[in-house]
């Protein structure tokens, strides 16, 4: 039997267009598809062949608050790397604050926040 794995998280951000090319100058994916979305919103799926994230808004912006404090809230997105020195670099280009940077077993790592107060951890398992 195949574990499972996941295909997509769905995210409503204040700009679609300027999260997915975020996504695209940091982590070099691609936009799968875009286009009308529930709500009368609008949707642009961004990542790789195999997964991706839907970045979604409405027309009227949504309120944001504390994730950290409130039931089903979204902590963290963790995505893996091959070299984290590169894209820690592109994550400062873009104008993010790399912290929290840990060096553990399994992997190194560290954090920002993008311009909506997601949390991206950017993770690397090579030595």
């Amino acid at each position: 039997m195949t574990a499972a794995t996941l295909e997509h998280l769905n995210l409503t951000v204040s700009d679609p267009q300027k999260t997915a090319q975020m996504l695209i100058d940091i982590f070099g994916w691609h936009i799968r598809w875009q286009g009308e979305a529930i709500y009368e919103g609008h949707s642009i799926h961004v990542g790789s062949e195999t997964s991706y994230l839907a970045v979604y808004n409405l027309e009227d912006n949504c309120p944001t608050y504390d994730t950290h404090r409130h039931l089903a809230g979204l902590n963290h997105i963790a995505i893996t790397v091959d070299d984290l020195d590169a894209t820690e670099q592109k994550v400062k280009r873009a104008g993010f604050e790399p912290t929290s940077h840990a060096d553990y077993e399994p992997g190194r790592r560290f954090y920002f926040n993008d311009h909506d107060g997601i949390e991206f951890e950017v993770v690397s398992y090579v030595s």
